[in-house]
């Protein structure tokens, strides 16, 4: 029998005009911005509309992107297209678990609104870094790193992908090292923070504190969480895991493998971007993806997924 996930992008996805067309054609849609609007005393469709200053700073990008991918999520669902599971990368975990039925939306926009402003604070500019390593085995880069002190992996996105993160000076002698072992290439990566890495301990166990104000619900249905690859089928363990996902590395890879050797074989990106998309690619290509990004993709998506039950 054929499952369905849905799966949500982490920071970086964001774009200006993302939304944008859900918000004049969907009324759930615009419901979501105006609300976000609404509860965070900002103004959503300018954040996330219109070129602005602000969508790419950690403090606005998260509530900015979480809105967007919800939006999306809500219009998608009103036309019948429903999930099995979902996960989320990152920050994208926040909107699996409302997919899911864990916490209401509203509770996932303001919570990841503090979450930025943690991860944007809690570390000094300049004191950490993050690289992605390109064309290397896993295994290897984990030798490298066991040498050096002040770095771990923070990403495990699919095969050939790795995201290194942690103290500025460490992770440069990592990038380098990595080289010497085979590395294909290792590229900064233009964030603001040494993120999913053990500096991070302090913004965790902060918004521990602002994970306990949320209202948690039973969950309709399993997702995947990024700390351990695995299924969470029992909503209280989420603060728990939401809290230490800032200083863990983020399994993805796993996690879609997880899901494939649970039956999953379509696949649904909502948000901005096609990153999750490649990433499935190249660690199964035997699934079927789907992307939604604009609001055409929503009656591709409806039209093809209903033909294919029929």
């Amino acid at each position: 029998m054929s499952k369905t996930a849905f799966i949500f992008p982490g920071q970086g996805a964001q774009r200006f005009g993302m939304g944008k067309d859900f918000y004049k054609k969907s009324q759930k849609a615009a419901d979501v911005y105006d609300m976000a609007s609404k509860l965070l005393g900002l103004d959503m469709k300018e954040l996330c509309f219109e070129e602005n200053d602000h969508l790419d700073l950690t403090e606005y990008t998260q509530a900015a992107l979480v809105t967007t991918c919800m939006a999306m999520e809500q219009e998608l669902v009103s036309r019948g297209i429903e999930a099995d599971v979902t996960a989320g990368l990152s920050l994208g975990e926040y909107c699996a678990i409302a997919a899911a039925g864990g916490m209401h939306i509203e509770d996932a926009i303001r919570t990841v609104r503090i979450r930025g402003l943690l991860m944007q604070n809690t570390v000094p500019a300049g004191k950490g870094a993050m690289a992605a390593v390109l064309g290397m085995a896993a295994e290897p880069i984990e030798a490298v790193l066991e040498n050096i002190a002040g770095v771990t992996i923070a990403n495990y996105n699919c095969p050939g992908q790795i995201v290194i993160t942690g103290e500025t000076e460490a992770v440069r002698r990592a990038s380098e090292m990595l080289m010497v072992q085979g590395a294909k290439r290792v590229v900064p990566l233009n964030v603001s923070g040494p993120f999913h890495s053990p500096m991070l301990g302090g913004a965790g166990a902060e918004l521990a504190k602002v994970l306990e104000e949320v209202d948690w619900n039973t969950l309709r249905i399993p997702y995947v969480t990024n700390v351990t690859g695995n299924y969470v089928n029992d909503i209280k363990e989420t603060k728990k895991l939401l809290a230490e996902q800032l200083a863990s590395p983020v399994r993805w890879q796993q996690s879609m493998e997880c899901m494939i050797a649970d039956g999953v074989d379509i696949f649904i990106e909502i948000g901005p971007g096609k990153t999750l998309t490649g990433f499935l690619k190249k660690i199964n290509r035997h699934v079927r993806v789907y992307q939604v990004s604009v609001w055409e993709d929503v009656d591709k998506i409806v039209r093809e997924i209903k033909e294919s039950a029929e």
